[in-house]
C-alpha cells in the first residue's frame, strides 16, 4: 500500500470540496473494497477523506410516504430495519444475500453502490485492463470468462457489476441523492447513476469530481409480492453469476431487474408488460441483444430458469 495523507471531514460539503481540491482522492466509510484496493495497488489514491463523522447514518421516512437512507446506513442496520422488511422486501433479502455477516456490518449503502467489479483481470495488474488503465485492452475478452457479462459489454470492456443492493434499488426506482464541491446538491435517478463501458468503462458513474453521495431516497412501497434470487457458486461470500429481483402484483404485473450480466443492474420496463404471459417472453426482451462467450453462454438458460422459479415463487404467495 502507497503512502497517503488523511483528514476527518467535518460536513458533505467539506468533504465534496476537499475531493475537488485533491484529484484521485477518495472517501473512505466502511472501506470492505477500497482498502483491498489500496493494498493491491489498483487504487493508489494519495489522500483519504474520512466520512464516517457525518451525521448520514439515519433511515426516515419521506413527506411521499418513502424512505431516505442516509449514505452510511450499515447493510445489516438497512436489511433489518423493519420499514424495509415489511414494505421493501426485495431490497432486504437482496443485502442479506450479499458478502457476509461481517462485512455487512461495516459496508455502507453509498459504498455498496459504487462498489468496483470483482472481475479477476481487473485485479490482477500484471493483466492490461481498460477499467484499471484506460487504453490496455481487456483481458477478459478472449480470456476465461464465467462470471462475464452477456448484455450491456463492449469491444472494451465486459465485466460485471457485483451489488446485490444495487439490484433490488433499481428495482425500486431509488434515487440517490449527493453533494457537490461548490455545495448544490443533486438527485440522480438510480438508473442513471451506473454507465455502460462503452470507449470509457473506468467512468462507471455519472457522479462529477468531488461529488459524495449523502442519501438514498425510496418511493412509496408498491406492495406485491418481493422476491430475491441470487444463483452462485457457493451459498455465502460469493457474486452472483445471475441473480433477479422482483415485485409482482396479485394480478400478474410487475419488475424484473438482473445482476450478474451486466456492467449495471440491468432491468427493461418494457419487458415488464410481458410478465402476465410468463417467464420466456419477459427474458427474450430482457436478454436482447446478447452477446456472449463460450465461458458464459449458460447464462442465458439460467436466467429463463431462475426467472421462471422466482414468478412461480411469487404467484404462488
Amino acid at each position: 500500500m502507497r503512502a497517503f495523507t488523511y483528514q476527518r471531514a467535518q460536513s458533505p460539503a467539506e468533504a465534496a470540496a476537499a475531493a475537488f481540491r485533491a484529484p484521485g482522492s477518495r472517501f473512505i466509510a466502511g472501506g470492505t473494497n477500497l482498502l483491498d484496493l489500496m493494498k493491491l495497488e489498483i487504487e493508489t489514491p494519495q489522500h483519504l477523506i474520512d466520512v464516517n463523522g457525518l451525521a448520514l447514518d439515519k433511515i426516515e421516512p419521506t413527506p411521499q410516504g418513502g424512505l431516505r437512507i442516509g449514505a452510511l446506513v450499515r447493510n445489516t442496520d438497512l436489511a433489518s430495519d423493519q420499514r424495509v422488511r415489511q414494505d421493501y422486501a426485495v431490497l432486504s433479502r437482496a443485502l442479506l444475500a450479499g458478502a457476509s455477516m461481517q462485512l455487512r456490518n461495516r459496508a455502507t449503502t453509498a459504498g455498496n453502490l459504487l462498489q468496483r467489479t470483482r472481475c479477476p483481470y481487473f485485479y490482477d495488474t500484471n493483466q492490461p485492463c481498460n477499467k484499471r488503465q484506460p487504453g490496455s485492452g481487456c483481458a477478459a475478452i478472449g480470456g476465461y470468462s464465467r462470471q462475464h457479462a452477456v448484455v450491456g459489454g463492449s469491444d472494451a470492456c465486459i465485466a460485471t457489476h457485483p451489488s446485490d443492493m444495487a439490484v433490488a434499488m433499481r428495482l425500486l426506482d431509488a434515487e440517490v441523492e449527493t453533494v457537490k464541491p461548490d455545495g448544490a446538491a443533486r438527485t440522480i435517478p438510480i438508473v442513471s447513476l451506473h454507465r455502460l463501458p462503452g470507449n470509457t468503462p473506468h467512468l462507471e458513474t455519472a457522479l462529477e469530481p468531488g461529488e459524495l453521495i449523502t442519501g438514498v431516497t425510496l418511493p412509496k412501497p408498491v406492495g406485491g409480492k418481493h422476491v430475491y434470487r441470487k444463483v452462485r457458486d457457493r451459498s455465502s461470500y460469493a457474486f452472483a453469476l445471475v441473480s433477479v429481483a422482483a415485485i409482482v402484483q396479485p394480478d400478474g404485473s410487475g419488475r424484473v431487474a438482473l445482476g450478474g450480466v451486466a456492467h449495471k443492474p440491468w432491468r427493461i420496463e418494457a419487458a415488464e408488460q410481458q410478465l402476465a404471459r410468463g417467464a420466456e417472453p419477459v427474458a427474450t426482451q430482457l436478454l436482447a441483444g446478447a452477446r456472449t462467450t463460450p465461458d458464459n453462454a449458460f447464462k442465458i438458460l439460467l436466467v429463463q430458469r431462475t426467472l421462471a422459479s422466482v414468478l412461480d415463487e411469487a404467484k404462488k404467495g
